[in-house]
């Protein structure tokens, strides 16, 4: 059972990184085609300005749950990097079950209403002249937060690992020290100055 999950959370999270790479492709091309027609021919379209509109909503929507698959969620370092990864997963699962269940359930819940009734009405623009289909975006919303609830799942059953090729995140090599008090900035350009 727990590998059907996890197969069915690896498929998902494919769907939603075809999603959020499609969505950036159709974003930079609008944005550019737009910037292009504005500036270079003095005019512009508004239905393609609604499709970087929605796919900048389909990206940000679909990244979230792409995020918590790949373990890039927000953790307190400070606490986090000092406990057991046991007590981690613990800690994940006590988050999934108080928080990210409760929130993305109240998300799906609450724009319920407005979903049904948007493809009832099969939603269009809001501006004159603009591109239909608003019905469709407004289901990323709750499609998603299903696939967040699953994700989040996912990560309690099978925690991500790191990448082994992926850069070390610490401080930067150089420090500059910042003086305490004002005649200490004086010499410290007087010091600057002199090298």
């Amino acid at each position: 059972m727990t590998a059907l999950f996890l197969k069915i959370s690896r498929i998902l999270d494919r769907a939603a990184v075809i999603a959020c790479g499609s969505a950036a492709l159709v974003l930079v091309v609008m944005v550019l085609v737009n910037v292009v027609l504005r500036y270079g021919f003095g005019t512009g379209s508004i239905k393609m300005q609604d499709l970087a509109a929605y796919a900048f909503a389909v990206l940000v929507i679909t990244s979230v749950p792409v995020c918590l698959a790949r373990g890039g969620h927000v953790r307190v370092e400070v606490l986090s990097e000092r406990l057991s990864p046991g007590y981690l997963r613990g800690a994940d699962a006590v988050a999934l079950v108080l928080f990210l269940i409760p929130l993305f359930g109240l998300v799906i819940w609450a724009g319920w209403n407005d979903l049904t009734y948007s493809w009832s009405i099969r939603e269009g623009a809001v501006t004159p002249g603009g591109l239909g289909g608003l019905w469709l975006v407004k289901s990323v919303l709750p499609l998603a937060s299903v696939m967040m609830i699953w994700q989040g799942v996912a990560v309690v059953l099978n925690p991500p690992t790191p990448v082994a090729d992926a850069p070390e995140v610490g401080p930067p090599e150089t420090f500059v020290p910042v003086p305490e008090r004002p005649d200490d900035r004086d010499a410290l350009h007087r010091d600057g100055a002199a090298s």
